[in-house]
C-alpha cells in the first residue's frame, strides 16, 4: 500500500491531512547535528503530527507513528509513502 506525500506552504496544523509535510525553518538548530529535524509530518494513517529528520525525509529511513492508537510503520520513497507490509 502506498500514498502520495503532500507539502504545505504555510503552518496551519488543523489543515494538515494525513500524509502532509511542513518544512521547518532553522532546521540545523533542532535535533542532532548529523541528522536534524527538518519537517513536521502528519501520519498517513491517523494524522498524528510528528517531527521527522533529514534521513527520514530524504533517505528513506523508517518512521513509526507516535499516536496513542496507531502504530503505522512507513518510509518515504521520493514523494511516495510506502507502508511496511504485514508479515
Amino acid at each position: 500500500m502506498s500514498a502520495d506525500l503532500q507539502f504545505m506552504e504555510e503552518w496551519i496544523p488543523e489543515k494538515m491531512d494525513p500524509g502532509t509535510v511542513f518544512m521547518l525553518e532553522n532546521q540545523s538548530k533542532m535535533g542532532q547535528a548529523q541528522n536534524p529535524y527538518v519537517a513536521v509530518m502528519s501520519c498517513p494513517r491517523c494524522g498524528t503530527l510528528g517531527l521527522i529528520t533529514r534521513r527520514q525525509l530524504f533517505a528513506g529511513e523508517t518512521m513509526i507513528c507516535g499516536g496513542d492508537v496507531c502504530s503505522a510503520e512507513y518510509r518515504l520513497d521520493g514523494e511516495v509513502i510506502r507502508f511496511r507490509s504485514a508479515q
